[in-house]
């Protein structure tokens, strides 16, 4: 796995990535990876086009955007945003790391 620090991801900031580069994915996964986002941080609201995301949650709790529906979500929680949607992920106001893994799957 590779580590990646992104200082301001999809408007967010200070999210960790540890990954496997797409190159090494192949033509039908555009991304897996650990992610954690710190407290106070969080992942910007974003739409995925010609993919989709899923995200299954290891700890921590933060407050998911779901195409604009927000909830809270905690550790053995998933998500699936399909092409076309949007998602985000705000941990500003947790007290704890928010730590996921994330699945780009190309359609």
């Amino acid at each position: 796995m590779n580590t990646i620090y992104k200082p301001s991801a999809c408007g967010g900031k200070d999210l960790k990535l540890e990954l496997i580069l797409e190159e090494e994915l192949g033509d039908k996964c555009g991304l897996y990876a650990k992610v954690t986002i710190p407290a106070g941080s969080e992942l910007g609201y974003h739409e995925h086009h010609g993919e989709g995301e899923s995200y299954f949650v290891l700890s921590g709790e933060a407050v998911y955007n779901d195409n604009g529906t927000c909830r809270v979500i905690k550790p053995g929680d998933s998500t699936w945003t399909p092409d076309g949607s949007g998602h985000g992920v705000d941990n500003s106001k947790g007290a704890e790391d928010f730590v996921f893994m994330a699945l780009i799957v190309k359609k």
